[in-house]
């Protein structure tokens, strides 16, 4: 597997989609430092960014290189090679091309400008680890839809379709469901509700440790006294972890079983 993701990864850098990615996230560190004098709304501006797409990217970039690389992956599978090493392989080196990007686009112009003298330093690195969590779930879950769809414009439709059911529409659905049960007492569903969506936990995150949770009234509240502890904290980590393991799993489970 390790041959594969070295392969995956190299050829990924090569590529000018990752050059583009990166120099994205290059200039908008510059142009967010430029604007902004005070580095906690520059934070705060690029987590809106950053939620949205950071996603969107990985899951476009996942079911692209799936496809692309099909006839090269049907090469190797007439190797002697584990077919979970091919697709692991795969993902991890896509997943790592792109968290780097991300990592070294953002990072140089933060540290350039003395990001480790300030105190927005805990809330840059929470940034950047919830920012590349993303890109590894999305990415997986973008393989997962490709290996159960051989047609390559089903799988690009409902990988776009899983990024807007996360990225909006389950965000209608929450809001749409407090207000109709404002009667009730909705604490642990929201909580529930909000670690069940990647994107929403990650959002609540940044957010709690920007200290603007009075944001979102009595639910930033309720999200405060739990996410805002060390525990909440870490079952947070924990739990997009999860969202990592599960489709990683799904994605060995399924290269094992899959008739080529």
């Amino acid at each position: 597997m390790r041959k594969i993701l070295k392969y995956s990864f190299y050829d990924l850098m090569r590529s000018r989609w990752s050059y583009v990615y990166f120099l994205f996230y290059l200039l908008l560190g510059i142009v967010l430092l430029f604007l902004n004098n005070d580095l906690n709304k520059a934070v705060i501006t690029l987590m809106n960014v950053i939620i949205v797409l950071v996603p969107l990217i990985g899951t476009i970039f996942g079911v692209m290189y799936y496809y692309n690389s099909k006839e090269f992956t049907e090469l190797l599978l007439a190797q002697p090679v584990k077919r979970s090493s091919i697709f692991l392989g795969q993902y991890f080196g896509v997943a790592l091309s792109l968290s780097l990007s991300l990592i070294l686009g953002l990072g140089g112009p933060f540290v350039f400008y003395g990001i480790f003298n300030s105190s927005a330093i805990w809330d840059f690195s929470l940034l950047l680890v919830t920012g590349t969590l993303l890109t590894l779930i999305f990415t997986a879950l973008a393989f997962v839809i490709a290996l159960f769809n051989e047609n390559k414009i089903k799988g690009f439709g409902y990988a776009i379709l899983l990024w807007l059911f996360m990225a909006v529409i389950y965000d209608g659905l929450f809001l749409m469901s407090l207000m109709y049960f404002e009667d009730y007492p909705l604490d642990k569903f929201s909580l529930v509700a909000t670690m069940l969506n990647p994107v929403d936990l990650s959002r609540v995150l940044i957010l709690l440790k920007l200290d603007i949770s009075a944001l979102l009234g009595y639910t930033g509240a309720v999200f405060q006294n739990f996410f805002g502890t060390s525990f909440g904290l870490i079952l947070s980590l924990g739990m997009l972890g999860l969202w990592v393991l599960v489709p990683v799993l799904i994605i060995n489970r399924k290269a094992k079983r899959k008739d080529f």
